[in-house]
């Protein structure tokens, strides 16, 4: 356990998968101001359906949503350079984070992922080699640190994987091939591949080889003879993922950082490398200091005990939550991809294909009167398109109803909603309960009765 933990290995697989990290965040946040999603995500809609708990995050404005995402363009760039590096990182995680939360339409795995990352460059030295920091107080500079400061990461990476590969051992993406048997066809039009994916074996033998990847592939990585077919492997299975489907730069992000399963003589032949993409001046100032980036002349990061403890404690906190959170669907009764009580924050990733309407009726029970909402004058297409499926949205949509209404005039209301959803192919079924009240039901992380079982006949 020593060697996993207090054992000092090198800082280059540190240095490495900071610089890519933050380059990757870098671009991803460009990608994202130029395509126009800021303005389209956190500026144009009228609602935001806020997490449960964090309804105090709200968007800033649309000069402050621009100054929100250039602060964590910035600060990746500065944790790619390795530049005021504590402020850097922590400025990115809360960042990121906050806009994260802004509203639950947009949430994704691998933005949750980003999150859990950012936190955990906070708690480590990242910045003691092959960085702006280390060059301009040559005193910060270190060779060692302790095995942990690497091993969290292969330990969010494995988590990750393995869960993902846990989730698709169902009969639905191991018997029925479903999404995916729903998915390929559409991909008809691929050269090479393209009347391959259009037959249902494909369809099965994906399925099966999503599930063997994403359960073993860690272990490959970490096996040294197997670990460059590993790698091959990893690319192979996220470029045509990013090929496939429509899931942004996450197939780049999971490439780049899953490097750090190599050597430190790998990561530090590729520092050696990296050096080019940075300027003459840092090249000749990191000479002239003999500063060697790669090489073993540093002394060894040794965090002061204080410091140490209470990062242990975090460290232990947040991974036993990894370990829980993705077992809290057994709380609720009922199947998962049905109610989806428990389903984020668990890296159940591409499982189902979920369809359907909600059509919500507000009620006067003074008069008797009743309004038919057209969706689209609160919600945005995507909005409406998520919110339809999900339980929890579709009740915070209705209290949204409720305080519109009441500002209206109108004081006895009732808000109802006819809903329809179908699930990975199956016919549309019935799937709130219609005569509820959801103006008066409670948010929270309690089971929903008023969702409807869901019935395979």
């Amino acid at each position: 356990m020593k060697q996993f933990i207090t054992s000092n290995t090198s800082i280059a697989p540190l240095a490495v998968f900071r610089v890519l990290f933050g380059f990757i965040m870098l671009v991803s946040t460009i990608r994202f101001a130029l395509r126009g999603w800021i303005y389209e995500l956190y500026v144009e809609p009228d609602f935001y359906f806020t997490f449960y708990g964090f309804d105090w995050v709200q968007p800033l404005g649309e000069y402050g949503m621009y100054a929100l995402f250039f602060i964590v363009g910035l600060s990746a760039l500065f944790i790619m350079l390795g530049y005021q590096y504590r402020i850097a990182s922590v400025l990115f995680f809360l960042a990121f984070t906050y806009i994260e939360l802004i509203d639950k339409t947009n949430y994704l795995n691998h933005y949750y992922f980003v999150s859990i990352i950012g936190f955990l460059l906070i708690l480590v030295p990242a910045n003691r080699s092959f960085s702006l920091d280390a060059l301009r107080k040559p005193g910060l500079a270190v060779s060692k640190v302790p095995a942990w400061t690497i091993n969290i990461f292969k330990l969010q990476l494995g988590l990750v994987y393995f869960f993902a590969g846990l989730a698709k051992l169902n009969g639905d993406w191991l018997l029925n091939a479903m999404p995916l048997k729903i998915w390929l066809p559409a991909n008809s039009h691929l050269p090479v591949i393209g009347e391959w994916l259009t037959y249902p074996e494909a369809a099965y033998l994906l399925s099966w080889a999503g599930a063997f990847y994403d359960l073993t592939i860690v272990f490959f990585l970490l096996y040294k003879p197997t670990r460059i077919p590993a790698y091959a492997t990893v690319i192979f299975f996220h470029l045509m993922t990013y090929a496939l489907f429509q899931i942004g730069m996450f197939p780049f992000i999971m490439i780049l950082v899953t490097l750090i399963f190599f050597s430190p003589e790998f990561h530090s032949k590729l520092i050696d490398r990296l050096k080019h993409f940075f300027s003459m001046v840092i090249r000749k100032r990191a000479s002239d200091k003999t500063i060697s980036y790669s090489g073993y002349e540093e002394p060894v990061y040794r965090p002061k005990k204080n410091a140490l403890s209470i990062v242990t404690v975090i460290l232990t906190v947040h991974f036993l939550l990894q370990l829980v959170l993705p077992f809290r669907y057994a709380l609720y009764p009922g199947n998962l991809f049905w109610t989806e009580q428990g389903y984020r924050f668990s890296w159940r990733v591409m499982l189902m294909e979920k369809a359907g309407y909600a059509s919500f009726t507000v009620h006067d029970t003074e008069t008797g009167n009743e309004w038919q909402i057209p969706n689209w004058e609160y919600l945005t297409p995507n909005q409406e398109k998520m919110m339809s499926t999900q339980p929890d949205m579709i009740l915070q949509f209705a209290h949204h109803l409720k305080r519109d209404f009441t500002k209206k005039g109108i004081q006895n209301i009732k808000v109802t909603v006819e809903s329809y959803v179908t699930l990975n192919g199956r016919p549309s079924r019935l799937f709130i309960d219609p005569d509820v009240d959801l103006a008066n039901q409670k948010r929270g992380f309690k089971h929903k009765q008023w969702i409807l079982p869901y019935n395979e006949s």
